[in-house]
């Protein structure tokens, strides 16, 4: 009688039965990167290269001696949740090939610490620049939106990948100068990591929640909200070995390719700013030490004279706080920071 009811009830149906599907690979993907990494690192342990300390490090002798280059591990996880519980797709392939190579030049790094910073500079531009060129679907123009402004924009291919290959240098190296405390990294990303995870899922990859918002609507992004779950997972399970005291270390091998995918999926996002938003204790912590070191050094302009950088060394040397106590305050700031700029970011459209 009401053939439309019954066509409306078959669509509601299987709609409910692919997020039902998705959300469960989401969630053995996860669940999967966070047991392989507890179990997998006291075993690998073992085979790792010792941290020797870094130079002008608050309590850096405290870390002296431990195995370090554990990111190696759970990104190695990570790649192989994603090929299990992801739906096969060349772009995201290729991003876990891009990731794997960011963490063995870390974990390179890690190991003898002959890599200069020009050359650790070098593989970051050129492991953004392959990232931004797999998020421009093909050359074509891509919408991007901005906070506080309705509607969005299509810029010019070529500024769009400058602004891509940026975000995601920024956001890689913001987020290795983060790790220098037990836990402190991998939670700021974890935070991170889950902010945009349900953006992209839930906002960006919702037609109907993206339209009301005039934000893009782009089908892809459930696929790199995936990759953002499975990733919470294998830190998570680093973490369990890296919370005060640690045991084991992370290293430029782990914090390299958070931080690149940390970029990717801000860029996946389509709004650029979002770095601000979701990232903005791992900039103040590790951006604003890259940004002073690059002043003094290209332009002899000295800014924050007498603030340590990254700041968690300054909270710990000069105000005194433990290295727990800098992570529980960091990690509270950067929940309640995000949550309200992202609050206004959905809300003032």
């Amino acid at each position: 009688m009401f053939p439309w009811i019954s066509d409306t009830l078959s669509a509601a149906i299987g709609a409910f039965r692919l997020l039902r599907s998705d959300m469960l690979l989401i969630a053995l993907g996860a669940c999967t990167g966070f047991l392989l990494t507890v179990l997998g690192i006291p075993r690998i342990a073992a085979l790792l290269p010792r941290d020797k300390g870094r130079a002008f490090a608050v309590d850096a002798e405290k870390s002296v001696g431990k195995p370090m280059g554990a990111g190696f591990f759970f990104v190695c996880v990570f790649a192989l949740s994603v090929f299990l519980f992801v739906p096969w797709r060349f772009d995201i392939l290729l991003f876990v090939a891009i990731a794997l190579l960011a963490s063995a030049v870390g974990l390179v790094d890690d190991a003898t610490g002959g890599l200069s910073e020009y050359k650790l500079a070098f593989f970051d531009l050129l492991a953004a620049c392959l990232s931004a060129w797999l998020l421009m679907s093909g050359g074509e123009p891509i919408a991007l939106w901005f906070p506080l402004v309705s509607g969005s924009f299509l810029l010019p291919p070529f500024v769009t990948f400058l602004l891509f290959a940026g975000v995601i240098w920024i956001s890689i190296n913001a987020t290795n100068c983060s790790d220098g405390v037990d836990g402190l990294s991998g939670s700021l990303s974890t935070v991170s990591l889950v902010f945009l995870a349900f953006l992209l899922y839930g906002v960006v990859g919702d037609r109907a929640t993206a339209d009301y918002l005039l934000i893009p609507y782009d089908p892809r992004s459930g696929m790199w909200a995936s990759l953002a779950f499975i990733m919470v997972g294998c830190v998570a399970g680093y973490l369990w070995h890296n919370a005060p005291p640690s045991t084991v270390l992370m290293g430029d091998a782990g914090s390299r390719p958070l931080g690149l995918l940390l970029g990717v999926l801000v860029c996946a996002s389509h709004n650029v700013f979002l770095i601000v938003i979701v990232g903005f204790v791992i900039l103040a912590n590790g951006g604003t030490g890259i940004a002073k070191v690059a002043l003094k050094r290209f332009f002899r302009i000295l800014v924050f004279g007498r603030i340590r950088f990254p700041l968690h060394d300054h909270f710990r040397k000069e105000v005194g706080w433990t290295g727990s106590q800098v992570l529980m305050r960091f990690v509270i700031a950067h929940l309640i920071l995000s949550a309200l700029l992202y609050a206004l970011l959905l809300k003032v459209r």
